[in-house]
């Protein structure tokens, strides 16, 4: 029987999950845990990067993120569920890492001095925000990850991650490979914008949430922004820099001919547009907001699944640090 490659990935704790975290990250997670031994876990540790000040809301926020995973059909015996923070030997192995690279090589990642500039930290990064890439390697490496599904502007920190992997083997176990070199796998479908066109962020208010009941989503649906030259019905649109066009390609595949025919000439206008989006938004959302609603009612459900993926976690946590210790002669 062929071994299954081993999957990991993760996501800061950040509440409930709108429609861009679906479909850029977690839709994929749940297509390929039947191709890979899969392990995802919740990166409470990363929201210290850039916000170590309220760290309260963190368990509440896990739950509510854990709770729209199960919902969207994440299978907890196939992928076990685990709490970063909660596997202590991540922080060991971040140690370790962080003796294996320069930090002027962190301070040439792209994706960091972008992150950096949108947040206003240029000159005020912490140590911690600075060596996140090398903590993000740990938490791939602990489990001896091989392929990590990431948007493309976090391919750097998979890069980065398969220099520290090289690095390990290189300097302590020449004659035997520790760590695997990842892969970072690409979503197949390009990251979803938000009802304003920038990028979906709750912070930002433009998103429409997994558990947003039908006439929220309506209501959002209504404000999302159109053609510019399509002022009226009858005006000839352009569906190919429509924001609402983009989102019938995700969620009304079956009708996106259609659809573009009838805007291109000017039969359907935006109002019955968005209507019959927000209508396939609300069908495709509807069964997940039904497996929410019974995790809702039994929330000792959800406990459970992170006891229990804990648990499995930190035996392959434990038995990966037994073969650094030895290769490092650490005993």
């Amino acid at each position: 029987m062929t071994r299954k490659r081993r999957l990991l990935s993760g996501m800061r704790p950040t509440g409930k999950l709108h429609l861009g975290n679906y479909v850029g990250a977690l839709e994929n997670w749940i297509k390929l845990q039947d191709e890979f031994e899969s392990y995802h876990f919740v990166a409470d540790w990363h929201t210290l990067t850039t916000d170590a000040e309220h760290t309260r809301i963190i368990p509440e926020n896990t739950r509510e993120m854990v709770t729209d995973w199960l919902a969207a059909g994440l299978d907890p015996q196939k992928s076990p569920l685990f709490i970063q923070s909660q596997i202590k030997q991540h922080a060991e192995l971040h140690l370790i890492f962080s003796m294996l690279i320069t930090t002027s090589r962190l301070e040439r990642n792209p994706t960091l001095k972008e992150q950096a500039r949108d947040l206003g930290l240029e000159t005020r990064m912490s140590y911690g925000h600075l060596g996140y890439p090398v903590l993000q390697a740990a938490d791939i490496l602990m489990y001896k990850g091989e392929v990590v599904p990431v948007g493309e502007d976090q391919l750097p920190h998979i890069e980065m991650a398969r220099e520290i992997a090289r690095r390990f083997n290189h300097v302590y176990s020449p004659r035997q490979m520790v760590f695997p070199e990842p892969e970072g796998r690409l979503s197949q479908f390009p990251r979803l914008p938000g009802l304003d066109g920038n990028r979906m962020s709750k912070s930002l208010g433009n998103t429409i949430l997994l558990s947003d009941p039908p006439d929220e989503i309506r209501r959002k649906m209504r404000t999302a922004v159109t053609d510019p030259q399509k002022i009226r019905r009858g005006d000839p649109g352009r569906p190919d820099v429509c924001l609402v066009f983009t989102y019938h390609k995700r969620f009304t595949p079956d009708g996106v001919a259609e659809i573009r025919s009838g805007c291109e000439s000017g039969a359907l206008g935006c109002v019955e547009c968005k209507q019959r989006c927000a209508d396939s938004v609300i069908s495709h959302v509807a069964p997940v907001q039904e497996r929410r609603r019974h995790l809702e009612e039994y929330p000792e459900q959800v406990t459970e699944v992170l006891h229990e993926g804990n648990q499995r976690a930190r035996a392959v946590a434990a038995k990966t640090m037994d073969e650094v210790h030895e290769v490092m002669g650490f005993g």
